[in-house]
């Protein structure tokens, strides 16, 4: 008796001790991120302010991991069920594939988890908080063609295909309709979104075609690639624009770089912002529509630039 009595002690207490865990898990917000290059600044500081927005926001002690998918879609699987494992309570994610992601979106919404798309559109996805992307793309080349006069041949350094990317060369080319004296010579270099690509993809570009004359960059860190390679070319008249309103591109905009000329300045934190606010008014079931936002853009050129005091 005395040692089934204490047998039945030591299961109430291990039945205590795992109600505790569990009181201390629900008490503590737990965010899962995967984003798709944290090599980028832009998604560096993406992620810096979700964790500040999610902070300021959340009533609960936020846990939050941060981890990058490389636009690689296996990767953000395993990390996407790694979330799930981890019984995380929202993931945030810019995905890799945004169509190939969706089964596995699926399976984290079938286990309780709020799942926002953010940069990139996630098919599947409970809300999406992007760039105006269209918008983007569409400034940036509208301001190219005018700079180039008109007249001439262009070029866009592409990437990865997802939302963000399609949107950018979508708008740009709605733009260049306004502009019947300049041709569209290429749009088949992926530059990867990266230095390296952008100066690897342009050097192409300027052997292929030479002529050429402006080029529209699908980011900051492509644009800055393309503009190495454009000066290690002597091409100082080939015209750059992009998209992000990156430090180092407005640095190269105050220093009078010959080729970059402006770029569509994204806020990743206003994105983080209204991410992690519709991402837990959706936990809390008082989420109002829309569940697609749009962020718009604004062109930041050199004579746009803030002037220094």
């Amino acid at each position: 008796m005395k040692r089934t009595l204490v047998m039945l002690l030591c299961l109430v207490s291990f039945w205590l001790a795992g109600q505790s865990v569990v009181r201390a898990d629900t008490d503590t917000l737990r965010v899962g991120v995967s984003l798709a290059d944290l090599g980028n600044p832009f998604f560096y500081a993406l992620a810096q302010h979700l964790q500040d927005a999610a902070n300021d926001q959340s009533a609960q002690p936020v846990n939050m991991t941060v981890v990058s998918s490389a636009y690689d879609l296996q990767r953000q699987q395993a990390q996407i069920r790694r979330f799930i494992d981890d019984r995380v309570d929202i993931i945030l994610l810019s995905a890799a594939d945004s169509t190939g992601i969706e089964p596995s979106i699926h399976q984290a919404r079938q286990a309780g988890i709020t799942v926002t798309a953010v940069d990139i559109d996630a098919q599947g996805a409970d809300l999406s908080v992007t760039t105006d992307n269209v918008q983007a793309g569409m400034v940036a080349c509208r301001y190219l063609a005018e700079r180039m006069g008109g007249t001439g041949d262009l070029g866009i350094l592409n990437g990865a295909s997802v939302s963000s990317v399609t949107d950018r060369v979508a708008g740009c080319r709605a733009a260049l309709q306004d502009y019947p004296g300049i041709r569209l010579v290429s749009d088949r270099f992926n530059a990867g979104g990266t230095f390296g690509g952008g100066l690897e993809a342009m050097t192409f570009l300027l052997s292929q075609h030479p002529s050429i004359n402006g080029v529209f960059a699908i980011n900051d860190p492509s644009a800055l690639g393309a503009a190495e390679a454009a000066t290690m070319a002597g091409r100082e008249d080939v015209l750059i624009t992009s998209v992000d309103g990156s430090d180092q591109v407005l640095a190269a905009l105050a220093a009078n770089h010959p080729n970059l000329i402006g770029t569509a300045a994204q806020s990743p934190e206003d994105m983080a912002r209204r991410a992690i606010e519709v991402s837990l008014a959706h936990r809390a079931n008082r989420l109002q529509s829309p569940r697609s936002i749009r962020i718009p853009t604004h062109l930041i050129t050199r004579e746009s630039l803030p002037v220094e005091p």
